[in-house]
């Protein structure tokens, strides 16, 4: 069976880290958190739930530095990108593992497939995201049905592949073209999106779509495939039923927590 690794960038997230940790499948056989801008006790949270958590420190601002840097720190066949917030249900990981054990190179999550969904995303988003969907779909030819959603994993060897250059947030946007572009074999499933359990969100609608934007028009104009512009494949989704099964989603305060680090 393939090895699996999450990457986690984190930013001040001690207080929603603990769901995240304590839903993680037991499958997964390596944690990364990118760490080494936050002021709170984020760091010692992780270690604290979980021993074996490989923390990986970078100071650079950015989500694209954070997991580019996760990224060269896995040593799963399989890794998955995984926000801190509690927006992503680790539970989910699954259904993005199996399609690539068979065949598949790339898998995305989207909201907008049966059995997908989103309690966060407000009407304007919405309406953007299906917007810039649907031009990306038109000049990569692609069928995505979600363009802005970063719940993605894929197999390793693809990074050489997709060779990431992205700082920030637009690092979604570069691996979703750039897996069109050089072909690689694409899945969709569905996937819940939850509020974020505290903290406020970075999320600006108007200033992120025009990052998205621009990252596209760069990568499917100036970026050159190394698999020789390979025909991108059909992409496939894979139908999944959400469970109705509810669980408690509350922050966390991080000092009933960091007793366990040293009881241990």
């Amino acid at each position: 069976m393939a090895s699996v690794s999450v990457v986690i960038p984190t930013l001040n997230e001690e207080m929603n880290l603990p769901w995240v940790l304590r839903r993680m499948p037991s499958y997964v056989d390596e944690v990364i958190i990118v760490d080494g801008r936050s002021t709170d006790n984020t760091v010692k949270v992780a270690r604290a739930l979980r021993v074996d958590v490989l923390v990986v420190s970078e100071p650079r601002a950015g989500k694209g530095w954070a997991l580019r840097a996760g990224f060269a720190a896995a040593s799963g066949d399989i890794i998955v990108m995984l926000d801190a917030d509690g927006s992503m249900d680790p539970q989910e990981i699954g259904w993005f593992v199996s399609p690539l054990q068979h065949d598949f190179d790339f898998v995305k999550g989207s909201r907008h497939v049966t059995g997908g969904g989103s309690e966060d995303l407000t009407w304007l988003r919405k309406a953007g995201n299906h917007a810039l969907t649907g031009l990306a779909n038109v000049v990569l030819h692609s069928n995505y049905s979600d363009l802005c959603y970063g719940y993605i994993a894929f197999r390793r060897e693809c990074l050489e592949v997709l060779q990431l250059e992205s700082d920030g947030f637009e690092i979604e946007t570069e691996l979703i073209v750039r897996a069109a572009k050089a072909g690689l074999r694409i899945a969709e499933v569905p996937s819940l999106e939850l509020d974020r359990i505290s903290g406020a969100s970075n999320l600006q609608t108007f200033r992120d779509g025009w990052r998205v934007l621009r990252t596209m028009a760069h990568e499917c104009l100036v970026w050159e495939a190394p698999t020789a512009g390979a025909r991108p494949e059909v992409l496939r989704r894979v139908k999944y039923a959400y469970s109705n099964v509810s669980f408690p989603r509350t922050p966390t305060d991080p000092q009933s927590v960091l007793p366990l680090m040293s009881a241990s």
